[in-house]
């Protein structure tokens, strides 16, 4: 064979007897094996109790109660925030939404004059839905959630007393203001009051229990709270502005 071919393949043989060589030893020096824990695991949690959908809904406190306590005075300096879309005076004229004079139980989507958007008319399933205390509360936590479909750019008031106080000075503009709705069981829990059923198109009834007496003590009296007029219902909405 010739001699320069011999050298060939020699030369290519050595060189790749030293590539390899080279890349063991590399192995060797700088290889980095798996850690036994991981120093930094990302871990997704889970959503679940409060975190869930649904958890503040779940806590939320019921209008009744929140009425009971409400501040009527302080409700009038949270309605400036709605004043410049809201007039509240009687026969005040509509602006960029409808006049609010005697709104609580006023069917929704009926002031006189004021064009509603799709949205809001057809919640009010023909004007036979009405603004109760829960519409109301609703409607004023989150507009576009409540009514999907409105026109209310208003972004919601996310606090529960100031929702409460702004409701309680909206009861007042009336020359009949709506009765207050009665606690529910689940609401007056911490002062001991049960919940009765509530009366068709009513408010939630209560009713009292007193403790019950030591043995050989007075017999136990249940009170039970009337249930309120008919037409008066729990709950809360506002209606939303012009554009609608």
């Amino acid at each position: 064979m010739n001699s320069y071919v011999n050298m060939g393949v020699g030369a290519l043989l050595g060189t790749v007897f030293v590539l390899m060589s080279v890349s063991i030893a590399s192995e060797g020096i700088f290889h980095s094996g798996h850690p036994e824990k991981e120093g930094f695991a990302i871990v997704a949690e889970e959503a679940g109790g409060e975190e869930a959908g649904g958890g503040e809904a779940a806590k939320a406190t019921p209008i009744a109660t929140l009425l009971a306590s409400a501040d009527a005075g302080a409700g009038e300096t949270v309605f400036k925030k709605c004043a410049s879309c809201h007039t509240s005076e009687k026969g005040g004229p509509n602006k960029v939404g409808p006049g609010l004079w005697d709104i609580v139980n006023r069917p929704i989507a009926s002031h006189e004059g004021f064009s509603y958007s799709a949205g809001m008319t057809t919640f009010s399933e023909g004007h036979k839905i009405v603004w109760d205390f829960d519409h109301l509360n609703f409607f004023l936590e989150a507009p576009k959630k409540h009514v999907p479909g409105t026109a209310m750019g208003f972004a919601g008031l996310k606090k529960e007393d100031e929702r409460a106080n702004l409701i309680a000075y909206l009861r007042t503009l009336s020359d009949n203001p709506a009765a207050l709705p009665t606690p529910s069981a689940e609401g007056a829990a911490a002062t001991g009051t049960d919940g009765a059923a509530p009366a068709e198109g009513g408010a939630a009834a209560t009713t009292t229990e007193e403790a019950k007496p030591a043995e050989g003590g007075a017999a136990t009296t249940t009170t039970e709270g009337a249930a309120p007029a008919e037409g008066t219902t729990q709950g809360t909405t506002t209606e939303q502005p012009a554009a609608q």
